[in-house]
């Protein structure tokens, strides 16, 4: 066994005390191995980007799935009601350059108030796009990122784990973390 302490003193913030310990080394037969699939990455976020949420099956996190298609459904349900609220005003508005006055928003809504209402609609389904095209990469880099955690070497060989000792002899507390490493 491997085991290296860090230590840092409140008081000297640059003292650092290392202690490594040996222990026999652990056979062979005891570790499992796993073989590393250095495409699985890029398969994932390739299905990302062909299907949002299908990185996510093939990285079995089913559970993110909803979330992903809840995420872009929800900005293209924006897009398309900001797209409808714009046609509405444009149409008002053309209508009343065209001298008609059978609008739904004439004796309500000024000219002027129009133009505002299809500057901010613009603007709103503009944003919604951008929103949901971040989603959409969000979407792949989470896929990529998840199948590269899934390769990590995460078991009993490695430890990482704080501890706290107070120094009764110097009045002062000592924070740290202690990293184990088996092999």
């Amino acid at each position: 066994m491997f085991s290296v302490l860090f230590s840092f003193s409140q008081i000297e913030k640059d003292s650092i005390s290392i202690a490594i310990e040996e222990s026999p080394i652990i056979a062979n037969e005891t570790l499992i191995k796993k073989e590393i699939d250095p495409l699985r990455p890029s398969k994932a976020a390739f299905y990302s980007a062909v299907l949002p949420g299908l990185g996510q099956a093939y990285n079995k996190k089913y559970w993110k799935i909803p979330i992903v298609w809840g995420a872009i459904g929800t900005g293209v349900y924006f897009f398309i009601n900001n797209d409808k609220q714009f046609d509405r005003y444009r149409d008002a508005y053309k209508s009343r350059l065209a001298g008609y006055t059978t609008d739904e928003f004439y004796g309500s809504i000024s000219d002027e108030g129009l133009i505002r209402a299809q500057e901010q609609f613009r603007r709103n389904k503009e944003m919604s796009v951008l929103i949901t095209l971040g989603l959409y990469a969000l979407n792949i880099i989470d896929a990529n990122i998840d199948a590269h955690l899934l390769q990590f070497n995460v078991d009993e060989n490695l430890s990482l784990s704080p501890h706290y000792q107070y120094n009764q002899m110097e009045n002062t507390s000592d924070l740290g973390l202690t990293f184990n490493f088996k092999f």
